[in-house]
């Protein structure tokens, strides 16, 4: 398996760091191996998951972030920088993630992620998660909280059929993997999994909006986030076991963290239909609205949370994540630490 790697994250003028497996993309862009590759035009992944290229496509691996050589005004006008500055959504980024149904918007600490692939009811490929994951390397140490929505009357209706059964141009698709050796397999799987990490961040505040269909990878990215509101037609389904797969997009820890082993496996095995009611109930849900509503309230729902002191948000963040892990002394422990770091930061000292 891969390495645990260290990754620096640049918010704004501090560094921070963040350990995890992967990254893999990160990695690639950062070298520079791109589609041109290394071997004389010949794209390559220099030694990485040769599945993951074929799934992804070598379009994917085309826009890495640029220094803004000539306007300093984002594609939606609503972010300006320097001509010395990275911009972090840059034109051609943008234009590549539009076309695999990702869109950005950054106003000022608030992000906006939109899936808005209507035609095919936001389901995903591999493309979609490539984006997905560059958009959590791109947002700039400005942004505090990230809003997930979607166009059109569905949320997600999960894996797009062309990952299934292949698509035009001898598309490869996820039984491909069934022919690479098991390192190369999960490598390609992790690789996907990093579109889904980044909303756990303990920096950002991360809402789902969701309206309609979540299904399989819709339900898991809905899970990734910390928070869900969910419109009155929205349901969530985890479908996967009824291609004979298993959710493997990071979502069944969210799921058995929200409604314990028993009522997760239970959702997982039979693939059932959640609706909205169901959801708040069973703690899936913090919030149902009506659909008409849901754009709105999720916008003032996260406006809201913006106004808590940004430390001391992301210091609760990192507490409530980790109180699974430790037991009741330790978590105690972990309080007085953050809380003496808080007093400590509001003394100025």
């Amino acid at each position: 398996m891969l390495a645990l790697v260290t990754t620096r994250f640049q918010y704004g003028k501090a560094t921070r760091r963040e350990d995890g497996a992967g990254w893999l993309f990160g990695r690639l862009a950062e070298k520079g191996e791109h589609a041109e590759g290394r071997r004389g035009g010949v794209s390559s992944f220099a030694g990485s998951s040769k599945a993951c290229k074929a799934l992804c496509g070598c379009a994917a691996l085309e826009n890495r972030t640029e220094v803004v050589t000539g306007s300093n005004t984002a594609t939606d006008g609503s972010v300006t920088q320097s001509a010395e500055e990275h911009e972090p959504w840059p034109e051609a980024k943008a234009a590549s993630a539009a076309r695999a149904g990702v869109r950005l918007r950054l106003d000022g600490e608030l992000a906006t992620v939109v899936l808005d692939k209507v035609e095919r009811r936001n389901a995903m490929t591999p493309s979609t998660w490539w984006h997905l994951a560059e958009v959590g390397r791109a947002l700039p140490g400005t942004v505090r909280a990230v809003l997930l929505r979607a166009e059109g009357p569905s949320f997600c209706a999960g894996l797009d059929r062309s990952v299934l059964i292949g698509g035009e141009n001898g598309a490869k698709t996820l039984l491909d993997l069934a022919t690479a050796d098991q390192i190369d397999a999960e490598m390609t799987i992790e690789a996907f999994q990093e579109a889904f990490t980044w909303w756990r961040r303990p920096d950002l505040i991360t809402v789902a909006a969701v309206q309609g269909h979540a299904v399989g990878a819709g339900f898991q990215l809905a899970l990734a986030c910390d928070l869900r509101l969910m419109a009155e037609d929205a349901r969530f389904a985890m479908r996967e076991i009824t291609l004979g797969l298993v959710p493997d997009l990071g979502g069944t820890k969210p799921l058995v963290d929200l409604v314990g082993p028993a009522r997760a496996l239970e959702i997982c095995a039979t693939g059932r239909w959640i609706d909205a009611a169901e959801a708040e109930r069973l703690g899936l849900a913090n919030k149902v609205v009506p659909a008409a509503d849901l754009a709105m309230d999720a916008e003032v729902f996260v406006r809201e949370l913006l106004a808590a002191d940004r430390d001391a948000l992301i210091e609760t963040k990192a507490l409530v994540q980790g109180a699974g892990r430790r037991d009741y002394d330790n978590q105690r422990a972990a309080e007085r630490a953050a809380q003496v770091r808080r007093i400590r930061a509001l003394a100025g000292r």
